[in-house]
C-alpha cells in the first residue's frame, strides 16, 4: 500500500489524489500501480460509476519523475500506460479535476480523461521537447484530436504552457473554476452523471470514442450492435416508469 495515492469512495464517485505535493506530483512508479488498481476497481464495483483524478497540494501532476528516471525507472505499466491510465482508460467515465501545473505525463493524463474540470489559474503543456524527449503517453496522439491541428502542433514543438482559460476556449476544459474549487465543481459533475442510467452512460461513452474512425457506411450498425441491450434493459424500464410516475429512478446496471 502507499500513500502517493489516496483514494476517496463516497456517492458512487471514487476519487484518485495523487500525492505527492512536495514534488508538484511528479509520477512514479508506486503511484502509477496505485491508480491501476483503483481503475480497476472503478470498472469492477457495480455500485462506483464515475471516478474523479486529482492532485494534491494545488498541483495535478508534473509528469515524470525524473529523479526515478534518472534511475532507470519509468511510471508505466504494460498495456497501461503512464500513470496506469494513459493506455487503458476506464470503462467508466473519468473526470480530471486540475489545479496548478498538468504538464508532460500529467497533461496526458488529463487528456485521457473523458471531462476536464480546471482553474482559472490551471497551466497545461507537453515540454517533453525542451528536455529532449517526447510527448509519446498520448499528448502527440490525443492532442491532435482535442485541439485544433496547428494549435496541438504549436504546442508539440514549443514545449510552451497552455494557460486554462485558453483550454477552455478551444473546448479543451468543460468548466472552468476559480482557484481551489475544481475538486468541487468536478464532484458536482460527477453526481449529475452518477445519476444517470449505468448502461446508458457507459454506452454513450463508449459509442462517442469508438465511433470517431468508423466508415459513415457502418456506422449505424456499429452503433446498434453497442447500445441495443440498453433498450431491452431493465434499467430502460425503470426510467420509463420513474418519469411517468413522477420519481428518481432506481437503477440495477442491468
Amino acid at each position: 500500500m502507499t500513500t502517493e495515492v489516496l483514494i476517496d469512495i463516497s456517492d458512487g464517485i471514487q476519487t484518485i489524489t495523487i500525492n505527492r505535493p512536495e514534488a508538484r506530483n511528479a509520477m512514479t512508479l508506486a503511484a502509477a500501480k496505485a491508480i491501476a488498481a483503483a481503475l480497476d476497481e472503478l470498472d469492477e464495483r457495480d455500485d462506483l460509476r464515475i471516478g474523479i483524478l486529482t492532485g494534491a497540494g494545488g498541483n495535478f501532476c508534473a509528469g515524470m519523475d525524473l529523479k526515478g528516471f534518472l534511475r532507470g525507472e519509468r511510471p508505466s505499466l504494460p498495456d497501461r500506460g503512464f500513470g496506469g491510465l494513459t493506455r487503458k482508460p476506464p470503462r467508466k467515465p473519468m473526470i480530471a479535476a486540475v489545479e496548478g501545473y498538468a504538464l508532460a505525463g500529467g497533461f496526458e493524463l488529463v487528456l485521457a480523461c473523458d471531462l476536464v474540470v480546471a482553474s482559472e489559474t490551471a497551466q497545461f503543456g507537453i515540454p517533453e521537447v525542451k528536455r529532449g524527449l517526447a510527448a509519446t503517453a498520448g499528448g502527440l496522439v490525443r492532442l491532435p484530436r482535442q485541439l485544433p491541428y496547428r494549435i496541438a502542433l504549436e504546442l508539440a514543438l514549443t514545449g510552451d504552457l497552455f494557460p486554462a482559460k485558453r483550454a477552455y476556449e478551444y473546448g479543451l476544459v468543460n468548466r472552468l473554476v476559480t482557484p481551489g474549487q475544481a475538486v468541487a465543481e468536478a464532484r458536482k459533475l460527477a453526481q449529475t452523471i452518477a445519476a444517470n442510467g449505468p448502461l446508458s452512460v457507459a454506452a454513450s461513452k463508449r459509442v462517442i470514442l469508438e465511433s470517431q474512425d468508423w466508415l459513415a457506411a457502418e456506422a449505424w450498425d456499429r452503433q446498434a450492435a453497442l447500445t441495443d441491450h440498453v433498450f431491452t434493459s431493465a434499467d430502460a424500464r425503470e426510467g420509463s416508469a420513474a418519469f411517468a410516475e413522477k420519481r428518481k429512478p432506481v437503477w440495477l446496471g442491468k
